[in-house]
C-alpha cells in the first residue's frame, strides 16, 4: 500500500503537466516560430490546366497536379551565370508559354510597389536577356504575342523590342513627386490595390497607361533613424482628407504610328480606379468614379480616336466598392460583373451595350469572391458566405442561368485555386481551430490527393492543449444580433471569475469572426489563456459578409455604431457569471486601434485598459480615398469627423491606456499618436506608449515582433 502512495505522489506532477500541456511562450511564437504552419504557395498553373510551375530554389520547374511529381525543368540556376542571377524573387509566363519574365534583386518601394533587375528568358532557346541596362525597372510585362517587354524607370514609361533590341521611351516628363507614367501614386496603390498602371492591348500593338499629376498634391515627411550625424527625411505626396489628389487620365500608345491618343473622359470624374482591355484589341474599358465614389461610370474607348461611350453606370446612396470581377466574354458580345444593387453582392451577365441579360446569383446573402468564367463548360466560379458569414464555401453555377453546384462539404473556411482550363481546382480548408489543408480535387468532386494537412502543427495543438475558440452570438439593447468567439483559460471553471481581453479590428467590410486559422495571434490568445484571461472577439455593425445594409450602416459615422457595439459586448460579458466585470481588457491594430482607443475613452466605465497599435487617431488625419469613401470631407460632414475621432475625447480617459506606433509608418501616419499624446497630455492622463524607428505600419523586422508582444503582454498582465 505505501508502494502504491509513493507511485501515485510521483504520477501527480506528471497528470497535471500532461493536463495543463506545454507552455505557450512568446519566444516560441515570435522568435523560434515554433507554431508556423506549414504553407503551399499559390499555383503557377500551366496552359494545358494539368501541370503547374514552380520556383525551386533557382529552378523553375513543372510539375504534375495530380501526381505532384517533377516533369521538366524550365529554367536550370546552376546553368546560369550566378552573378546575372544569383537569386531568382519572382517570374511570370508569357501568354503561349515561350518566355518567362524573371524578376531578381527586388527593393519594396510600398505596399506592393518595388522596382528590380528582369531578364527575359527563351524556354526554347536557353537565352537570358536583360531587360534594361538603364537602373533597376519597374513592372517588367511581356506583351501578349512576347515580341516586347514593357516597362516603368523613374516615373517614364518604356517599352523594349525583343527582336531588336532598341529601347522606345514613350514618355520624358515623369518625375518624382511631380508627374509619374505607367505606375500609380501611394494613394492608388493602397486604397485602389494596383500600382503598375499600364495595359497590353490583346493584339500586341498598343499600351493603355495612366498618367498622374501629382504637382499639386501636399507632400508628407517621414523621419529616419539611420546612424548618421543627422536622420534622413523621406517626402512624398500623401492626399489628406479634402486635399488635392493628383489629377489622373489615361492614353494610349500606338506601337505603329508611334503616336500617343488621349482618352477622352470629360471632366467629371475624380478617380480611375481601373482600366481593362475589352475582347477586341480597338476597345478599352475605363472606370471613371467621383470624389464620394457612389456613382461609377464604366466607359468604353475607341483605341484608334479616343472618344467613349457608357457601357454601365452605377450608383449608390452609399458608395460603390470597386472589384476585379469584370470579365469579358470571348465571344465579344457579354461581359459579367458583380453589384451589390440588391443589397447583397451578386453575379450578373451583361451585353456589351450595357443591358443586363440576366441576374446569375441571388438570395440574402454574399458571393464574397469571383473566381471566373469557363466559356467553354458555360459556367462561372465564385466563392459565398451563403451558409454563414462565418463560413466561405465554393460554388459554380451556369451561365444560362439555373441551379448552382456546391464544391466544397467541409464546414469552415474554403479557398480555391483552379487550373487553367477548370478540370482541377486545389482548395485550402481550415477552420478556426485547425490550421489549412491543401487538397487537390477534380472538378467533379474527387479528390486526387493531399499536398499539405499540418499533421505537425495539429500534434504541436495537442501537446500544448491549445483551447478551443467556440462561436457565440447575442443581442445588444437596440436588438442587433452580433456574432463572437471566445477562448476560456484551460481547466475552467465556471464558479470562478476570469478577466476578459478583446480582440477587433471592426472596419468597413472586415471580419474578425470567421471559422478560418490565425496563424499568429491565435497564439498570442492561447498564451493568454494559458494565463488564465478569457479572449472575446465580436464583428460590429459595418463588417462583412451580411449584407450591404449592415455593411454600409456606418456611413458619414464611422466609429460609432462600431463602438456602441464593441461596449455593449463588453457589457454584456460582463453580465455573464464567469466574468469579473472590473477587468475588461480591448486591443486592436490600425483600424482596430482606432476603435480600442475611441472604447476606452466612450466606455470608461467598462473598459479597464485598453492597447492600440497605429491607431488612427482623426479621421482628417488620413487619406482621401478610404477616408472620404466613407466619411466624405470635414466640410460636408464636421459632425462626423467630430464625434468618432479618440483625439477629441482624451478628456475622458481612466483606465489604463497603451498607444504604440511605428515612427515611419507611411499608411497611418506616427502625426497620429503624436497628437493623441498631446491631447491626453494637455488633459493630464497618464498614458503608456512606445514607438518604433523606421518601422512601418506592420511593426516588424528581426525580433521587434516579440519586443512588441511582450510588452503589450506585460501590459496585459500589469494592468487588466
Amino acid at each position: 500500500m505505501k508502494f502504491k502512495y509513493a507511485l501515485l505522489f510521483f504520477l501527480i506532477p506528471t497528470l497535471i503537466f500532461a493536463q495543463k500541456g506545454q507552455e505557450i511562450t512568446l519566444e516560441k511564437i515570435w522568435k523560434d516560430y515554433t507554431f508556423y504552419p506549414n504553407s503551399v504557395p499559390g499555383f503557377n498553373f500551366l496552359n494545358d490546366g494539368k501541370h503547374f510551375s514552380k520556383l525551386d530554389g533557382n529552378n523553375i520547374t513543372k510539375y504534375d497536379i495530380t501526381t505532384g511529381n517533377q516533369v521538366a525543368v524550365f529554367l536550370n540556376g546552376n546553368e546560369i551565370d550566378n552573378e546575372k542571377l544569383a537569386k531568382i524573387d519572382s517570374y511570370e509566363f508569357n501568354s503561349d508559354e515561350s518566355k518567362i519574365m524573371i524578376q531578381t534583386a527586388t527593393e519594396a518601394i510600398y505596399r506592393r510597389s518595388s522596382k528590380a533587375v528582369f531578364y527575359a528568358f527563351d524556354v526554347k532557346s536557353k537565352k537570358l536577356e536583360l531587360v534594361s541596362d538603364i537602373g533597376k525597372i519597374q513592372y517588367a510585362t511581356f506583351s501578349p504575342d512576347a515580341n516586347k517587354v514593357a516597362y516603368v524607370f523613374e516615373n517614364n514609361l518604356y517599352y523594349k523590342d525583343l527582336s531588336t533590341g532598341k529601347e522606345n521611351q514613350l514618355t520624358i516628363d515623369g518625375s518624382f513627386n511631380n508627374l509619374i507614367f505607367g505606375s500609380t501614386d501611394w494613394v492608388y496603390e493602397e486604397e485602389f490595390s494596383f500600382a503598375k498602371a499600364f495595359w497590353w492591348s490583346p493584339d500586341s500593338k498598343r499600351i493603355a497607361y495612366m498618367a498622374f499629376d501629382e504637382s499639386e498634391v501636399k507632400e508628407f515627411t517621414m523621419t529616419l533613424y539611420k546612424d548618421g550625424a543627422y536622420p534622413e527625411y523621406e517626402t512624398f505626396k500623401y492626399p489628406k482628407v479634402g486635399e488635392k489628389n493628383s489629377e489622373v487620365s489615361v492614353f494610349i500608345y500606338d506601337l505603329k504610328s508611334e503616336e500617343t491618343l488621349p482618352v477622352d473622359l470629360g471632366t467629371e470624374y475624380e478617380y480611375i480606379p481601373r482600366v481593362k482591355w475589352t475582347q477586341n484589341p480597338n476597345q478599352l474599358c475605363v472606370f471613371k468614379m467621383n470624389r464620394w465614389q457612389n456613382d461609377l461610370e464604366l466607359v468604353l474607348a475607341d483605341a484608334a480616336t479616343g472618344k467613349t461611350s457608357t457601357l454601365l453606370k452605377e450608383k449608390n446612396k452609399y458608395y460603390v466598392d470597386i472589384h476585379d470581377n469584370l470579365n469579358f466574354l470571348k465571344d465579344g458580345k457579354h461581359f459579367i460583373w458583380t453589384s451589390e444593387k440588391s443589397g447583397f453582392n451578386h453575379v450578373y451577365l451583361y451585353n456589351m451595350k450595357g443591358k443586363e441579360v440576366k441576374q446569375l446569383t441571388k438570395g440574402d446573402w454574399e458571393v464574397t469572391d469571383f473566381y471566373g468564367v469557363n466559356e467553354e463548360k458555360e459556367k462561372i466560379f465564385f466563392q459565398s458566405a451563403e451558409e454563414s458569414p462565418m463560413e466561405r464555401h465554393i460554388y459554380t453555377a451556369s451561365l444560362k442561368g439555373g441551379k448552382k453546384k456546391k464544391l466544397t462539404n467541409n464546414k469552415g473556411w474554403n479557398t480555391v485555386q483552379f487550373s487553367s482550363t477548370y478540370d482541377y481546382y486545389v482548395n485550402t480548408h481550415s477552420t478556426i481551430n485547425s490550421p489549412s489543408s491543401y487538397t487537390v480535387f477534380k472538378l467533379k468532386g474527387d479528390k486526387v490527393r493531399t499536398i499539405e494537412d499540418n499533421q505537425k502543427l495539429k500534434g504541436i495543438i495537442e501537446t500544448h492543449k491549445a483551447q478551443p475558440a467556440e462561436f457565440y452570438s447575442f443581442k445588444t439593447s437596440e436588438n442587433v444580433s452580433l456574432n463572437g468567439w471566445m477562448i476560456k483559460p484551460p481547466n475552467f471553471d465556471a464558479t470562478k471569475k476570469y478577466p476578459v481581453f478583446m480582440t477587433e479590428y471592426g472596419g468597413p467590410g472586415s471580419q474578425k469572426v470567421t471559422d478560418k486559422w490565425d496563424a499568429f495571434n491565435y497564439w498570442w490568445y492561447q498564451h493568454l489563456a494559458q494565463n488564465d484571461y478569457i479572449i472575446v472577439c465580436v464583428d460590429n455593425r459595418g463588417t462583412g459578409g451580411r449584407g450591404e445594409e449592415f455593411k454600409k450602416m456606418t456611413y458619414l459615422q464611422m466609429g460609432k455604431y462600431e463602438t456602441i457595439d464593441q461596449i455593449e459586448a463588453a457589457k454584456w460579458l460582463g453580465k455573464q457569471p464567469y466574468v469579473d466585470a472590473s477587468r475588461i481588457g480591448i486591443f486592436g491594430w490600425s483600424y482596430g486601434g482606432y476603435l480600442s482607443s475611441l472604447c476606452i475613452l466612450k466606455g470608461n466605465d467598462v473598459f479597464k485598459s485598453a492597447i492600440a497599435v497605429a491607431p488612427v487617431t482623426s479621421w482628417k488625419w488620413y487619406d482621401t480615398v478610404y477616408t472620404e469613401r466613407y466619411m466624405r470631407d470635414t466640410k460636408d460632414n464636421p459632425e462626423g469627423y467630430k464625434e468618432n475621432s479618440p483625439v477629441y475625447f482624451a478628456d475622458r480617459l481612466k483606465g489604463n491606456y497603451l498607444l504604440v506606433h511605428g515612427v515611419a509608418d507611411d499608411n497611418v501616419h506616427f502625426q497620429n499618436s503624436a497628437e493623441m499624446a498631446n491631447a491626453l497630455i494637455m488633459n493630464n492622463k497618464q498614458f503608456d506608449t512606445y514607438f518604433y524607428p523606421n518601422k512601418n505600419h506592420g511593426i516588424y523586422g528581426g525580433l521587434t515582433r516579440l519586443h512588441l508582444y511582450t510588452k503589450m503582454t506585460n501590459f496585459i498582465f500589469e494592468k487588466l
